[in-house]
C-alpha cells in the first residue's frame, strides 16, 4: 500500500516537473504569445500591385488589433494566379497563428476544377474574412479597333493573361466559349505590370482587368488620354465607376450558362480572402478574428483605404466559409463544364 501510494506520489511530482518545463508556453496567453513576435503577411501577388498595397495598408492596423502587438512583415509570393502562396500557407507555413495570407478568390474554387492543385483545400484552412469586393472588366487599346463590347464578337483581339488560374484567363475563355468572341489569350506574363507593358509596346490589345486596378498607376493616364477603352463589365450589374459600361446580363441569358459564370463569378463577393493554416489554436484564431473585425471597423483604416482609391466592403471569416461551401455544392455537370473550358484553353 506504501509502495503504490509512493508511485503515485512520484509520478505526481514528474507531471509537476513536466509541466514546469514546458514553462510559461504551457497555458500562455495570446498576449504573451504575440509579445516580441513577428506576424508574417503572405501576399499572393507582385509588390506594387492593388492586393499588395491593400495587405500592406492592412497590416498597419492589424496589428495593433492583436494582443501583443506583433510587428508586420509583408512577403510576396508570386505564381500560378496565386496558387503558389495558398498552397505555402497550407503545407509549409507554421500553423502557429504567426502567418497570415492574402490569397485570391480564384483560390476558392481552382482546387475543386484542378486535380493537380490538391496541395490547397479552401475548406481545410480558416478564414479570416475578406476586405472588399472585386469586380473584373475587358479593356481594349483603341488603336485595336475593337472599341466596343459588340466589336469583341467580331474582331480578333490578343488579350494578356497571367496565371493559367487566373481569371484574368478563365474570364476571357468564358467570352470566346459562351458569346462568341474572338479573343486570343496570351499567358505567361508575371503581372499587370508586365501586361500594360506589353498593351503599350502593342504585344497584346487588351485584358481583363480589376476594376480597382484601372484607378491607379498607368491605367488612370491611358483611359483619360483615350488611348484604352473599358468594354465590358464581367458581372450583372455595372458598377459606379463605370455605370454606363455594358455587362454580362446583355448578353448571357442562359440559366445554365449563367450557373457556369457564377462558379466563376461567386468568389468575387470575397475579392482578396484571408486565411491562416488549419491547426491555428483556438485562442489566437479568436483574436486575430477579432483584430480582423476591429481594424475594418476603424475609421482611420476606412478613411486610407478610402484616400488610397481602395474603399472597403468587407465580409467576415464566416462569410467566406459560406462561398466555399456554395462553390463545393456546385453540380457536377456545371463543373465538368468549367473544367474543360480550363483544361481546352490551357
Amino acid at each position: 500500500m506504501k509502495f503504490t501510494t509512493a508511485i503515485r506520489a512520484c509520478a505526481a511530482l514528474i507531471c509537476f516537473a513536466a509541466m514546469a518545463i514546458a514553462g510559461p508556453a504551457y497555458g500562455q496567453s495570446v498576449e504573451d504569445f504575440y509579445h516580441g513576435k513577428i506576424l508574417t503577411v503572405v501576399v499572393s501577388a507582385d509588390a506594387g500591385t492593388p492586393t499588395d498595397i491593400i495587405a500592406r495598408q492592412f497590416a498597419r492596423f492589424f496589428v495593433n488589433y492583436i494582443p501583443g502587438k506583433p510587428r508586420a512583415v509583408v512577403m510576396n509570393v508570386v505564381g500560378a494566379g496565386g496558387m503558389v502562396a495558398a498552397a505555402s500557407l497550407q503545407t509549409r507555413q507554421p500553423n502557429d497563428g504567426t502567418v497570415i495570407g492574402f490569397l485570391q478568390r480564384n483560390n476558392l474554387y481552382i482546387p475543386l476544377l484542378d486535380p493537380r492543385q490538391n496541395r490547397f483545400d479552401p475548406r481545410k484552412v480558416r478564414w479570416l474574412g475578406s476586405l472588399n469586393k472585386v469586380q473584373y472588366c475587358i479593356v481594349s487599346m483603341r488603336r485595336s479597333g475593337v472599341t466596343t463590347a459588340d466589336d469583341l464578337t467580331k474582331r480578333k483581339m490578343y488579350i494578356g493573361a497571367t496565371g493559367f488560374a487566373n481569371e484574368d484567363r478563365t474570364l476571357p475563355a468564358l467570352l470566346d466559349e459562351y458569346l462568341g468572341a474572338k479573343m486570343s489569350i496570351v499567358p505567361g506574363y508575371t503581372g499587370r505590370g508586365e501586361v500594360y507593358l506589353a498593351m503599350q509596346r502593342g504585344e497584346v490589345d487588351g485584358w481583363a482587368s480589376t476594376i480597382d486596378g484601372l484607378q491607379q498607376g498607368e491605367p488612370v493616364r491611358m483611359l483619360a488620354n483615350g488611348k484604352m477603352k473599358v468594354l465590358l463589365h464581367l458581372g450583372w450589374n455595372s458598377p459606379a465607376p463605370f455605370a454606363n459600361v455594358p455587362n454580362l446580363s446583355t448578353y448571357i441569358t442562359n440559366p445554365d450558362v449563367k450557373a457556369l459564370f457564377n462558379l466563376f463569378l461567386l468568389p468575387f463577393d470575397a475579392g482578396r480572402p484571408i486565411a491562416v493554416p488549419q491547426g491555428v489554436p483556438e485562442d489566437r484564431l479568436n483574436a486575430l478574428r477579432a483584430a480582423f473585425a476591429k481594424t475594418i471597423a476603424d475609421p482611420a483604416f476606412i478613411g486610407a483605404m478610402k484616400r488610397s482609391g481602395y474603399p472597403i466592403d468587407p465580409i467576415d471569416g464566416s462569410a467566406v466559409e459560406q462561398i466555399v461551401s456554395r462553390l463545393y455544392a456546385t453540380p457536377e455537370p456545371q463543373i465538368e463544364s468549367a473544367r474543360k473550358l480550363i483544361f481546352s484553353s490551357h
